[in-house]
């Protein structure tokens, strides 16, 4: 399984590059999976469905499954902060890609997702995880650097840079537990 971070400031474009990315993958016959951070409090489920009833009644887990989908839901008791690792240790097996949206500090490789006109810092010159950057001004870098610089628009061109150095992104989570 390979996996590759996506990071950048709130508005960046991540999540509609991975969007994007996500059916480039799948026409090369690979499967993807996705693990997204939230930064707030956030619900999948509904007032008044019974999982959500199971929940308010106090269930730690919840597992819905039907013949197309499986969703679990876990409460915990107090304020629980999970690494990028717990969340990988948590997916079904059998994946290609896995894709991170967000967890910017991680020690996963990652790909920033840079635009000039936000007027946000670039994070490249100062994490040694930021693998490349994608990027619609590459002209606006505001530091030179000699990682890949992608373009955003092009999500073909990612997917290929990616599956030519894929062995690079290759998880191994012995080395994070």
């Amino acid at each position: 399984m390979n996996v590759v971070g996506f990071a950048g400031y709130s508005g960046s474009g991540k999540t509609t590059l991975v969007e994007r990315l996500i059916p480039e993958l799948r026409l090369r016959g690979l499967r993807v999976s996705v693990v997204k951070h939230a930064h707030h409090r956030f619900d999948i489920d509904q007032p008044g469905k019974d999982t959500y009833r199971h929940r308010q009644a106090g269930a730690f887990e919840v597992v819905i499954a039907s013949n197309r989908r499986l969703a679990l839901m876990r409460e915990f008791e107090q304020e629980t902060q999970l690494s990028v690792h717990h969340l990988i240790a948590e997916l079904y097996g059998g994946v290609d890609w896995v894709l991170v949206e967000g967890f910017k500090d991680s020690d996963l490789l990652k790909i920033e997702v840079w635009r000039g006109a936000s007027g946000m810092p670039a994070r490249y010159p100062h994490d040694d995880f930021i693998a490349a950057v994608a990027t619609d001004t590459p002209h606006d870098l505001p530091q030179p650097t000699l990682r890949p610089v992608l373009d955003l628009n092009d999500p073909a061109g990612l997917a290929d840079w990616l599956l030519t150095d894929q062995g690079r992104f290759e998880y191994r989570a012995e080395a994070f537990v």
